[in-house]
């Protein structure tokens, strides 16, 4: 009698570890690379965790104005057709949240260096303005994963997982942490690409940017269909690869021509 307890205790702590470790990773696959951008370029310099706050908050501001504007139409199955016009408003209102950002960057770079030159220290760096703008861009992606994926993910921490009836070939957490991580590179990166287009005057990167937010945003659509999850997993986890690449491709030229140097953020501000 013991036995048989203690057999059904042991098996009972099993699936409770095992529904642990599960859920911690898909949360990890989510959050992983965020939390290692955070501890290796952000966490030292006071500035950047500054510019991090800003930016989450002016997301969270452009959706509680989308979810205003759209309280009287919520999606459900006999209205599918609300997603497109809920989606591409939202992608604009944070596509003006960018170039507002880019506006609000000019101002803080002309303050910074002013700073820099009334202490005797060095105007921001190639690497700085990199560091800037990729802290803009971080804080839209880690907030779109806070609000959009950790929530759904909490559930996996429990017994069993879920899946969609239309998309039995992953998981639902498997599906809402990869499409969550496509997001925080695809926001972290066109952030950096945007500002690099808009600095050099480069239209193809300024246009870039809000087409790769759109062209993600929409792939998403096809996770409603039947069996489309695969694809539409697929395709913003592809939006991410080629947003990542081109950014990479971009500071790798820069690199060439004005080598990079260490960081001022943490002497200029001061």
């Amino acid at each position: 009698m013991l036995d048989t307890k203690w057999e059904t205790f042991e098996r009972s702590s099993q699936r409770d570890e095992m529904t642990f470790v599960g859920g911690l990773g898909y949360t990890l696959i989510a959050l992983g690379p965020a939390i290692a951008l955070f501890f290796t370029v952000i966490i030292g310099k006071p500035f950047l965790i500054l510019t991090l706050i800003v930016s989450i908050f002016s997301w969270l501001i452009s959706l509680v104005l989308i979810a205003g504007v759209w309280r009287a139409f919520l999606p459900s199955e006999s209205n599918v057709w609300v997603y497109i016009p809920l989606l591409l408003s939202a992608v604009c209102c944070q596509e003006a949240a960018r170039r507002a950002f880019w506006h609000l960057y000019l101002k803080v770079e002309d303050i910074l260096n002013k700073i820099a030159v009334r202490l005797s220290k060095p105007r921001l760096h190639t690497v700085d303005k990199l560091e800037i703008a990729l802290a803009f861009g971080f804080g839209h992606g880690l907030a779109h994963v806070i609000f959009f994926c950790l929530a759904l993910l909490t559930p996996s921490f429990g017994p069993g997982t879920f899946y969609v009836p239309g998309c039995t070939q992953m998981s639902f957490f498997l599906m809402a942490a990869l499409t969550g991580l496509s997001f925080l590179i695809i926001h972290t990166f066109s952030m950096v690409i945007a500002f690099d287009g808009h600095a050099d005057g480069n239209k193809s990167q300024q246009i870039f940017a809000p087409g790769m937010h759109f062209l993600a945003t929409f792939a998403t659509l096809v996770n409603l269909a039947e069996g489309g999850c695969v694809y539409g997993v697929s395709a913003t986890l592809s939006c991410a690869v080629i947003t990542s690449a081109v950014c990479w491709k971009i500071q790798w030229d820069k690199a060439g021509a004005d080598p990079f140097t260490s960081s001022n953020l943490n002497r200029t501000h001061h």
